[in-house]
C-alpha cells in the first residue's frame, strides 16, 4: 500500500457489535431475501432476531442500522 492511501478503519471499529456478533454469537445475512422482505438479517441458534428494511442507500448504510439493533438486543438480552 502507497504512502498517499489513507488507511482506511478496521470493520470492528466501525461496527463493533457486528463484529462480536458474528465471532461468536450468530450470523448475518446481507442481500434482499424474497421470503423477509429485507436487505440485511441478524440470526442466532435460535432463529431471526432482528430484519432490516427491504432497501438502504448502501451496504455501509445497512450495516450501521444492523450494528444499532445488535448494540440493543445485547442490552436486553
Amino acid at each position: 500500500m502507497s504512502a498517499e492511501k489513507k488507511s482506511q478503519p478496521l470493520f470492528g471499529t466501525e461496527y463493533p457489535y457486528v463484529d462480536k456478533w458474528v465471532q461468536g454469537d450468530g450470523w448475518i445475512e446481507i442481500g434482499y431475501d424474497y421470503n423477509t422482505k429485507s436487505f440485511i438479517r441478524v440470526l442466532d441458534e435460535g432463529g431471526m432476531i432482528w430484519s432490516g428494511r427491504a432497501r438502504y442507500t448502501s451496504v455501509d448504510e445497512a450495516l450501521a442500522d444492523a450494528n444499532c439493533a445488535i448494540g440493543e438486543w445485547m442490552e436486553n438480552n
